[in-house]
């Protein structure tokens, strides 16, 4: 896969918005070079409204003795070893020495990334690599200068890199507890977890307000209510560093929080993972805005710049919101850290090229690997006269107030640190007894015909479904590994699978539980319970194109155990809203259980009454995001016009409620995409939805509205083959990367697709490559599949028109239910040619087969 093919399918969700945002993308905001402080503006906020925003408070004051001795340390300070502090690379690119030469100012690891790359690393392998760098970082300069790295981490329902911590409900679990005080008491036991490890700073909380549940990281929100995400903010905050103002806080049984992603990143059309928010500035305010207020005024010290676009500028690039808003307006005096490599999806920007994020306001550049050469560039930077040494020292000073109220300069080595390498704390008793609260709570019973829950004492119960003994499902992503998977039980020591719980609680009142997930059984049971739900995902790829769980497996299980006259209790294990109505029409209870993480036995605590079967806790969790009645009613919030959903925000039943869901809901659900025997791309023009767009390597994106269109190394011009302009020519200058296809402002469901499907086009090769070229059909961010076509298109014959067609079977990795784009071609090389109608159609015998 060529470096820019690469690049493109990473950066192809934001592209849509980009590409029919023409004026943001061809014209970006100035570049500011003096961007440094409070009394710095962009030329921005003339067109916007700074009044709209709030201007909290933070609890945690600016100390002056601390400032001057921040002062005299910048003033020591080589322009490398500052520019260091503002560069993160991740765990397995980096080494000590680097540490030292390169003056790094703070690391990370990603989800997946160990000690020694073993995910069974011990607490103290994590506190000797920790110990490593530290001591690395704190080696004196000539200058005498040595300031102490920063370890950030995505503990995001726990310590959940770790194996042994506890890992919590994922977000939108607790937002359906409803209950703002067990979020101080889940991030203080998060905290202490972490700081076991000797890190000491966590990519915590997502404070995302997610409006298009579509989103691959809807279950990082908690609400789709922007007041609910506010009131728990805060309190997360808090548990994760300690009360402002007190002894507590950063003490060493806390770490530093981080409030992210600002901002917008829950509002992006079609929930499209790092797509464009397109609201009004009021909307974003309050909206996706509320969180960050509680967040601020807790004293949170650390904020997390946003992949995704706000009206078609990106955020690590929006001077603006980053600036004049966040620094300025509501007063946040604490550091911006990108997001991994989130500044290279900035226009004109690459991943080791970004003066523009650095002026906007992102303090810390996260940039996984091949950070040298940013440092190199951002040093060089500084000298020109791009970024402004007061810019510069304004992200330095940042930086070092946050490690100065850490303690960073005080109390040493992470292995003295008071908790550091005590592993009786992960997972604690303590801690699990927290997160099983946090199950309870978060649990939504949506229907109990005939009071069927709880299940009576003294009952035969069946257990079935794949997540009944699946602690990796349960989990959900970010799990040990980014997505959740490749995990087995035994990679979460002292957790409790669904199953378990169930089987140890109906064992103390005389019930007797039996395993099958696939529902076999010899002795009839009373009941049947089915676990089943939403495999484990992380951010793009989570992404869907419609709110359907589709699985016949468990929908015919369902209906096996209905027929045979056995009640059946479905739990449902989602990071979202699904349309389930066939689901709920073949069980007697249904009850939504999210994800819940490590400690299953809380679902058992609601559902398995005692000996007397008397319910030893009963429901309390509400909804806190609105639930579909049909498979595309998204988005579907509170308070919009024509709201009618199945069951409305802040739905939940008790044990003492009446089932208002009978058997008979609809399941007319709309059909997928029925396909004529062509789907058609282009032809004479761009067919709706699909705009022809070119993309250079610097991110800039340009749809095609003209009869010629260039953009950086690549040139569209409309030409004729048997009528006007019926064909596309395009010319690669060889003189970099670029690419030209056609996408769509949302994902596009191709899913029916003809039998023996091919991706069909005429071409007329009019130069041949002198490089690889890449056809991609692509889906989102590493969401896709490429074929080189090198080799035929040097086979032609130059200026004659030949069809070519290439079997979807090359694509198969693409998700063709999502698609952003079907066609794409790529080089960075010279080559020429002209494409007249392209489509999607069965071709038997195609041209390029990858059976």
């Amino acid at each position: 896969m060529t470096h820019a093919l690469k690049k493109h399918l990473q950066l192809l969700a934001g592209l849509t918005a980009c590409a029919f945002l023409l004026e943001a993308c061809e014209h970006p905001a100035p570049k500011a070079k003096n961007a440094a402080s409070a009394n710095i503006q962009s030329p921005l906020t003339a067109r916007h409204n700074p009044s709209l925003w709030p201007t909290p408070v933070s609890k945690v004051a600016k100390d002056p003795v601390m400032e001057k001795q921040i002062d005299a340390l910048i003033a020591k300070m080589t322009l490398e070893q500052k520019v260091g502090q503002t560069i993160q690379p991740e765990i397995r690119s980096i080494s000590l020495a680097d540490i030292k030469k390169y003056h790094i100012g703070s690391i990370l690891n990603g989800g997946g990334a160990f000690p020694n790359n073993n995910k069974l690393s011990k607490a103290e392998d994590w506190v000797a690599l920790a110990d490593s760098f530290y001591k690395a970082s704190m080696q004196p300069d000539e200058n005498g200068v040595a300031i102490p790295i920063m370890w950030g981490t995505d503990a995001v329902h726990g310590h959940n890199n770790v194996v042994g911590a506890t890992l919590y409900p994922h977000n939108i679990a607790l937002g359906a507890a409803h209950d703002p005080e067990l979020m101080k008491k889940i991030g203080a036991a998060t905290a202490s977890e972490i700081a076991v490890t000797g890190i000491g700073w966590s990519f915590a909380p997502t404070i995302a307000v997610v409006r298009d549940d579509r989103w691959g990281r809807t279950y990082e929100s908690y609400s789709e209510n922007p007041e609910l995400v506010k009131s728990y903010a805060g309190k997360m905050v808090e548990g994760l560093q300690g009360d402002a103002n007190s002894r507590d806080f950063l003490s060493q049984n806390h770490v530093i929080a981080t409030a992210k992603h600002f901002l917008g990143d829950g509002g992006t059309k079609g929930g499209i993972d790092r797509g464009n928010t397109d609201v009004s500035e009021d909307e974003l305010v309050k909206i996706h805005a509320q969180g960050y207020i509680t967040a601020i005024e807790a004293g949170v010290q650390t904020v997390m710049a946003s992949f995704n676009s706000w009206q078609g500028e990106r955020m690590h690039g929006n001077q603006y919101l980053l600036t004049d808003i966040l620094k300025n307006r509501m007063g946040f005096d604490g550091l911006v850290v990108g997001d991994w490599n989130g500044h290279e999806f900035v226009s004109g920007c690459t991943k080791n090229n970004c003066a523009q994020a650095f002026n906007a306001g992102v303090d810390i550049f996260m940039v996984p690997d091949d950070w040298k050469v940013l440092y190199e560039n951002t040093v060089a930077q500084v000298k020109s006269g791009v970024i402004t040494q007061a810019r510069l020292d304004d992200a330095v000073r940042r930086i070092l107030r946050v490690k100065m109220r850490a303690g960073l300069f005080t109390i040493g080595a992470p292995s003295t640190h008071a908790l550091a390498g005590k592993n009786e704390i992960l997972g604690s008793a303590e801690h699990r007894a927290i997160a099983r609260q946090a199950v309870r709570e978060s649990l939504v019973l949506l229907k109990n015909n005939n009071q069927l829950l709880p299940i009576k004492a003294g009952s035969k119960i069946l257990i079935a479904g794949d997540g009944a003994d699946n602690i990796g499902k349960q989990a959900g992503g970010w799990s040990i590994s980014w997505q959740g998977t490749g995990n087995v039980n035994s990679d979460f020591p002292g957790a409790t699978s669904i199953y378990k719980g169930i089987a140890d609680a109906a064992k103390a009142n005389g019930s007797k539980v039996t395993l099958n997930v696939n529902g076999e059984y010899q002795q009839k049971p009373d009941v049947a319970v089915v676990v089943f739900g939403e495999n484990p995902y992380a951010e793009m790829q989570g992404d869907i194109n419609k709110l359907d769980y589709a699985s016949d497996k468990e929908l015919n299980l369902l209906k096996k155990f209905k027929a045979a006259g056995i009640p059946v209790v479905s739990l449902f294990i989602t990071g979202r809203p699904l349309w389930v109505n066939p689901e709920l029409n073949a069980s007697d209870a249904f009850a939504v259980i999210w994800q819940p993480g490590t400690e299953g036995a809380g679902v058992a605590d609601v559902i398995i009454p005692d000996a007397k079967s008397k319910a030893r806790f009963d429901f309390t969790g509400k909804l806190s995001f609105s639930w579909p009645a049909s498979p595309d009613q998204t988005p579907l919030n509170v308070g919009q016009e024509n709201y009618v959903p199945l069951f409305p925000y802040g739905y939940g039943m008790t044990y003492a409620d009446k089932s208002t869901a009978g058997d008979n809901l609809s399941e007319a659900a709309q059909d997928a995409r029925k396909l004529s025997e062509s789907l058609e791309i282009f032809k004479n023009r761009s067919i709706d939805p699909w705009q022809l767009t070119l993309t250079d390597d610097l991110n800039n994106s340009k749809a095609v509205t003209a009869s010629v269109v260039t953009l950086g190394a690549v040139n569209y011009r409309a030409v004729d083959r048997l009528v006007q302009e019926d064909s596309v020519q395009l010319q690669w200058s060889g003189k970099a990367s670029a690419s030209a296809g056609f996408l769509a402002k949302e994902r596009i469901d191709y899913s029916a697709m003809p039998d023996k499907a091919a991706l069909v086009f005429d071409l007329k090769v009019d130069k041949k490559p002198n490089a690889d070229v890449k056809l991609s059909v692509t889906c989102g961010s590493d969401c896709g599949a490429d074929k080189s076509i090198k080799d035929e298109l040097q086979k032609t014959s130059i200026g004659q028109w030949q069809t070519v067609s290439v079997s979807m079977a090359c694509f198969k990795k693409a998700k063709t239910d999502m698609l952003l784009s079907p066609f794409m071609l790529s080089t960075a090389g010279e080559l020429s040619l002209t494409l007249h109608h392209i489509r999607i159609e069965s071709a038997p015998a195609a041209t390029i087969n990858c059976q």
